[in-house]
């Protein structure tokens, strides 16, 4: 696919010499977690106005590459600033009051294109939808305002946010800041995309089967999946119905693993009573375990080599400069994850709620679409819908399994949640692939479209999980691993990112600082 319409290149250079990664970002100010932002802004060593036009300008500068931004609001972001600013010079509070009143003053935020934000498109990439601006904000977008972060717009994602290419037909396509031919990921690639491109600090993104994960994954970031039920949903289109409220979680996702606990904790509002983040981890006292693979899915690519050498460093590491002994695993029903997630994503609720099929989403503010006449309509060129989620509608009709088969899966699938919660306990951590493969090319996911199943077993299981970047592979893409926890035990994920940061260098600068 040609980059020709994003970066054209000047008449005389060869092809050969095509933009490949954005440009590293050259200010200071970019390279500082939001929660060191924050503290410069409060002691007045920076000025908001400052930090908000450094980052308008870096977005200016990587979004005609990466298409990550949507729709922006830098005028009222600027505006906002002016007002920070303004109330650090009236001095009515002293440093230690504002750090608890406003963690995040003055600090810029990009958020998922799914979530309301006031007076920004919410169309989750339906065309049918592109008229709708939101009149209010999703409670997370909200509590991070009131915490004194400034959204500086809303960031693409894929139709009805099923997809794990960030892709639709309002917005276009997202681009790989490490290879702008590579895929961003889905749903929350425009977040993901953004943040390691260094056009955000901190983001808001939401996660069915992996997609803070896989987006964090592929551009080299941080993102968080708390446990089920912590952090509410509420305000985002396609919001789950049923089941699925159970699977559905919103997590931050960020360049530095500091930002992850502050964020958490104010996204999370009343919610985070059920955690332990004021616990201190001892993390010579945790017990490790890990898994190379799903143990061979016949659905599944194969794990990179590359991957697997970065996971083995990470053992390595563990056991050489903590002293403990990381346990290999094998737990055979992870194999059957793509299985497992497909059953419980359509099982009925125990109030016997039926789940809205993608089909009648697809359908939302317009008429009922039937996916086998779209195919027949994309493959003319005339269909307002993506390929994969006319794929996505077609089998939903033909694939069903047989009750029995349901049953047999369903109750897989509480076994071996009763198997990781029993083996992980309260004081355990389990190392697992963030995913099989680096970024692929654009388009290549329709060729190993389950590829997801290495994330979305732990929505359907609801125990908290942390993507952690491990460093760039020799073509230069992301690589990174999943670091998960028993249920509410979402600070031994948390503690195990910052150790995995101080060791490994966390997230890297694409087009090399």
């Amino acid at each position: 696919s040609s980059l020709a319409a994003v970066a054209p290149a000047a008449p005389s250079s060869p092809a050969s010499r095509r933009v490949r990664s954005v440009p590293p970002p050259s200010q200071e100010l970019l390279l500082l977690s939001g929660v060191e932002l924050a503290r410069r802004i409060r002691c007045k060593e920076v000025t908001c106005v400052n930090v908000i036009q450094t980052y308008i300008g870096r977005i200016k500068e990587v979004n005609p590459l990466i298409n990550a931004v949507v729709k922006d609001r830098f005028e009222a972001a600027l505006q906002e600033a002016h007002q920070v600013d303004k109330l650090l010079l009236e001095g009515h509070d002293d440093e230690e009051s504002l750090r608890e009143k406003f963690p995040y003053l003055g600090v810029p935020v990009s958020i998922k294109e799914a979530f309301a934000l006031q007076g920004l498109p919410n169309t989750s990439g339906l065309v049918n939808r592109r008229n709708i601006i939101s009149t209010t904000d999703a409670t997370v977008v909200s509590r991070l305002k009131q915490a004194g972060a400034i959204p500086l717009g809303v960031t693409n994602c894929s139709e009805l946010c099923m997809w794990y290419e960030s892709s639709n037909r309002i917005y276009g396509r997202s681009n790989n800041p490490y290879d702008l031919e590579c895929i961003v990921g889905g749903s929350s690639g425009g977040e993901g995309c953004l943040l390691g491109a260094a056009g955000s600090v901190i983001g808001v993104g939401s996660d069915i089967g992996g997609s803070i994960r896989m987006p964090a994954f592929f551009n080299g970031i941080f993102g968080h999946k708390p446990t089920t039920g912590v952090v509410p949903n509420d305000g985002q289109f396609p919001s789950a119905e049923g089941i699925r409220r159970s699977f559905l979680c919103t997590g931050p996702m960020c360049r530095y693993a500091e930002d992850l606990e502050p964020m958490l904790r104010i996204m999370a509002g009343p919610g985070i009573a059920k955690l332990k983040l004021d616990e201190n981890v001892s993390l010579e006292k945790l017990k490790f375990y890990f898994m190379e693979h799903d143990g061979g899915s016949l659905f599944v690519s194969p794990v990179d080599k590359e991957i697997l050498q970065a996971q083995r460093k990470v053992v390595e590491n563990l056991e050489a400069k903590l002293g403990v002994e990381v346990q290999h695993v094998a737990v055979s029903k992870m194999k059957y994850s793509l299985q497992i997630w497909s059953v419980m994503m359509s099982a009925n609720s125990s109030d016997g709620q039926k789940i809205k099929n993608f089909t009648d989403l697809l359908g939302d503010h317009g008429k009922p679409v039937w996916p086998s006449w779209e195919l027949l309509k994309w493959t003319l060129g005339m269909s307002s819908h993506t390929l994969p989620a006319i794929a996505l509608g077609i089998s939903e009709k033909f694939v069903n399994y047989s009750p029995k088969a349901n049953m047999k899966l369903e109750g897989m699938a509480h076994s071996l949640q009763t198997e990781l919660v029993n083996l992980l306990k309260d004081d355990g951590v389990f190392l697992y692939p963030s995913h099989p493969v680096v970024a692929p090319k654009h388009h290549a996911p329709l060729g190993m479209p389950f590829n997801f199943a290495y994330t979305a077993i732990f929505n359907v299981l609801g125990l908290p999980v942390t993507q952690c970047p491990l460093g760039l592979s020799k073509e230069g893409l992301p690589m990174g691993i999943q670091v998960v926890a028993g249920p509410n035990n979402d600070h031994l994920t948390l503690a195990v990112a910052r150790y995995l940061e101080k060791e490994f260098g966390g997230w890297v600068c694409p087009g090399r600082c």
